[in-house]
């Protein structure tokens, strides 16, 4: 997994891994999660993928706007 930039700081997420049609996303807690096109849909992913890349603003973005994900890999 790539690591997240975290420039703000105070990000909850770790680190970050870009698939074609989703993102793998682990948190500082420990619980890494995958999120795809089938949930929480292709809109909130692709969003997820450029604020990983941006390092800034993906833990916000999961709080606010992703309820669901689509399978929590440990």
């Amino acid at each position: 997994m790539q690591p997240y930039r975290n420039l703000a700081g105070n990000s909850g997420v770790e680190a970050f891994d870009i698939l074609r049609d989703g993102i793998k996303v682990r948190f500082v807690s420990g619980g890494t999660y995958l999120y795809d096109y089938r949930v929480p849909g292709r809109t909130r992913v692709e969003e997820m993928k450029q604020l990983a890349r941006a390092g800034r603003g993906l833990s916000t973005y999961i709080a606010k706007f992703v309820a669901e994900y689509a399978e929590r890999i440990d």
